[in-house]
């Protein structure tokens, strides 16, 4: 038979007073039913937990050992609504983020720092994806929110623009690009071998870089899926590559950056993504949270 929360509290009250009468009045009830409360619960634990006469009552070993965890369980329980009321309103919980390998150049660090600074009570799960895997993950409860490239489906999911940055061109220290004191403009890339982003694993940035210059695919001498890569196979003067300005805290030796001439200044964006039927609070109160340190023009 389990005790209950009740016996609990009646065994705490007659062991901090060590008086069944003084407990009952402290329980604002009768010593009788403390008496037959004590006992059920003794019965419960399969031990005699007070020893009592007519004189004095005192805790028995096995007593003093369960009076630590009746306390501890009684918190417990009184904590629980005020908990509960936390979670419902998304000041405590878990949000699960799924994040791109070039959004932790800086935008990462900055998110979870917001978060950790106006919801210290929930906690954030980390989970590196490229996009597609974080709309797979959204799809099916993996993840809470995504920090990934466009275009998303508006009719299943919430977005909102995080960040927006210029396209770069990385080059090997020394390379005449570096110096032109201009931006790049495609008849400066004829000829040059290309690290290319890879058209499945990085395929935001390959469809981003093929519609802004013209990219031969026989002067592609790499295809890869990580901006760092890029820049330690540009570091080996294996090719130029076009990374985002973010890709500048890396700080790779033997690499330069020049601008590239785009239609738009800053083509390359970054959305906070979310389903729009997600039932997590919390996930509600990050993004009120986001949206007011990330603004964005």
């Amino acid at each position: 038979m389990a005790y209950t929360l009740e016996q609990l509290r009646g065994f705490v009250a007659v062991a901090d007073e060590l008086h069944f009468g003084r407990a009952a009045e402290r329980l604002r009830m009768t010593q009788p039913p403390l008496s037959r409360q004590i006992q059920k619960l003794e019965r419960s634990v399969g031990a005699q937990l007070l020893e009592r006469d007519n004189r004095r009552v005192a805790l028995t070993a096995a007593g003093e050992v369960f009076l630590a965890e009746a306390r501890r369980l009684l918190a417990m329980a009184d904590a629980a609504p005020e908990a509960a009321r936390r979670v419902s309103s998304g000041s405590s919980g878990l949000v699960r983020i799924g994040f791109t390998a070039a959004s932790t150049y800086g935008t990462l660090g900055r998110l979870l720092n917001e978060v950790a600074r106006e919801l210290p009570d929930v906690d954030v799960d980390l989970a590196e994806m490229v996009t597609r895997e974080q709309v797979a993950g959204l799809l099916n409860g993996e993840v809470d929110l995504g920090l990934a490239r466009p275009p998303f489906d508006a009719g299943t999911f919430g977005s909102r623009l995080l960040l927006r940055e210029a396209m770069l061109v990385a080059v090997p220290a020394g390379h005449r690009l570096a110096a032109l004191g201009r931006p790049v403009v495609a008849e400066d890339l004829r000829g040059e071998p290309v690290v290319m982003h890879s058209p499945t694993k990085a395929r935001y940035f390959y469809d981003l870089v093929v519609g802004l210059v013209p990219v031969a695919h026989e002067h592609v001498v790499h295809t890869v899926s990580q901006v760092l890569t890029m820049l330690w196979l540009v570091a080996a003067r294996r090719g130029l590559a076009f990374v985002p300005e973010s890709a500048t805290r890396l700080h790779v030796d033997g690499v330069e950056f020049a601008p590239l001439s785009t239609p738009v200044p800053e083509p390359v964006e970054l959305h906070l993504l979310w389903t729009r039927e997600s039932r997590n609070p919390a996930l509600w109160r990050v993004l009120d949270v986001l949206g007011a340190a990330f603004r964005t023009g």
